[in-house]
This record gives structure tokens, sequence and C-alpha cells, in this order.
């Protein structure tokens, strides 16, 4: 495990990256043995310096919720970062060229909550009571650490992923509100395009076969550290895309059909 002094450390390196714009180093590389619980504590660490630097706390974002991208980091369950206000972005906002390092963007559903949701044994139906409403939403991630050492051409892991927040940068909400029980959310998808040409498209059900499950899961997790979602709070449920790169001068665009649409153009 990481001595505290380790993990105030890496939070310190990953506020920097942030702050400058400059990636760091893997996580994994310089605490080999570094464990889920160890890169839990780094985000933990991260999360409360910047709610001491005044940043407010909005919500959760849940990732790793698809076969495709488990596979890719060799583990089986997701992980989930923290929402913080400064992240919000407003639908078809130019997103100035110097705010992101490397930015990419998913499209996902939003949870919109109306009332506390707190594990353990939270269901999908405790998750649907909750929910105000849901909402197409894109998620800009950002990396803080290098997705691959230039040295070793090792690339990042799981522990490098979650100590970054899960990758976690913005959050752009549009579209039309839905309440949760009018709507099939595993057929809830989107066309996304990028310089009006289509690069994913996917459903809902890509997110644990219903993204309300991911909701449920993230509950319980936080209830192993006595926390949950509050009332009023943003959770992102998920991806059901692969991550579409956002260059300087491209819009990108979700269409989710009946849902409406949401966008960011970057600068």
């Amino acid at each position: 495990m990481l001595t505290p002094d380790e993990i105030r450390q890496a939070a310190e390196r990953l506020d920097i990256a942030e702050r400058t714009r400059v990636q760091t180093g893997l996580l994994s590389l310089q605490y080999a043995g570094m464990t889920m619980d160890d890169a839990y504590a780094v985000q933990s660490a991260w999360v409360k310096k910047k709610v001491a630097s005044g940043r407010k706390v909005i919500g959760w974002k849940i990732g790793l919720t698809s076969k495709a991208m488990q596979y890719a980091l060799n583990i089986d369950i997701p992980d989930s970062g923290v929402l913080f206000d400064d992240m919000m972005f407003e639908d078809g906002e130019t997103i100035a060229k110097d705010r992101f390092i490397q930015p990419r963007i998913e499209a996902e559903i939003a949870f919109i909550m109306k009332a506390p949701l707190k594990g353990p044994n939270a269901t999908v139906f405790d998750v649907l009571n909750a929910t105000d409403y849901v909402t197409p939403a894109l998620e800009i991630l950002d990396t803080r650490i290098l997705r691959v050492d230039p040295d070793t051409k090792k690339a990042r892991t799981i522990v490098d992923t979650i100590s970054d927040n899960a990758a976690n940068a913005g959050i752009v909400l549009g579209g039309r509100m839905v309440r949760p029980d009018t709507v099939d959310m595993r057929w809830m998808g989107a066309i996304v395009s990028r310089n009006s040409e289509v690069e994913e498209t996917g459903l809902g059900a890509g997110v644990l076969n219903q993204p309300a499950r991911g909701v449920a899961w993230l509950a319980n997790r936080l209830a192993e550290y006595g926390d949950g979602i509050e009332a009023g709070q943003i959770v992102l449920a998920g991806s059901f895309i692969r991550p579409v790169e956002a260059r300087h001068g491209d819009t990108i665009v979700a269409d989710f059909g009946p849902y409406g649409t949401v966008s960011s153009y970057f600068a």
C-alpha cells in the first residue's frame, strides 16, 4: 500500500499536471504494486485538495462500464470519479483551446437525482425511484497522466485512470429531460459525429445492459467508504461508445434521436 506521503505526492502531481496542462508520468510505473484502493486514495486526496481550493462537488461519473473498455484494461468492474462545478459546459458552448490536454468525448445518459441514494444493496429499482429525470450528455475526458510511457512503452493501467479522477474533465447536458419510468434506457442511444462525419453509434444497453445498474453499483461502492449519492447531484452512468478524439476546430454532436442533441465546439 502507498504511504500517506506517497498518496499526497501523487495527488499533487496530478493537480500540477491539470493546472499546467503538462502530463505527469505513470503512477503505476513509479509505485510498483499499486492497488485500486491506493488509486482511490489518491483520487480522494486530489478531490479534497480541489474542494479546499473552492471547487464544489456536483456529482459522480462512472467509467469502464462497457465490455470493450474492461477488456482493454483487463478488469471486470467499472470505476468512478467526481464531478465538480467548473466542469459544466453549456450545450453548444465553445471550449477554449487551452482548457484541456488531450480531450476526448463520450456519449452518455446523465441521471439527475431527486433523492439521496445510498448502499449497500441499492438496486436498479432504487435508482429509478431516486431519479428525477435522465437526459443526454457528453463527457469530456482528459488525461493528466501519460497514456504511454515514452521509455518503457508501458501503457497506463486502471490504477492510473482511477487516480486521475477516472479521466474526468467536463460534462455537457442537452436534449430532452425524460422521466426514468417513461423510457427504456437500454434503447436510448446516439449517433455521434465529428464535423458532420459519423464516428460512433451506440445504445444504452452497452452500459451494463441497463444504465441504472451502473448507478446502483456506484451507490454500493460509495457505501464501503461511508458515502453516497446526494439529492440534486448528477451521475454520468457510463459511455456506450468508444471515446472520440476532440481536436482543435472540431464540432462534436451526439444525436439522441427523439431525445434531442447535445454538442460542443473545440476552439
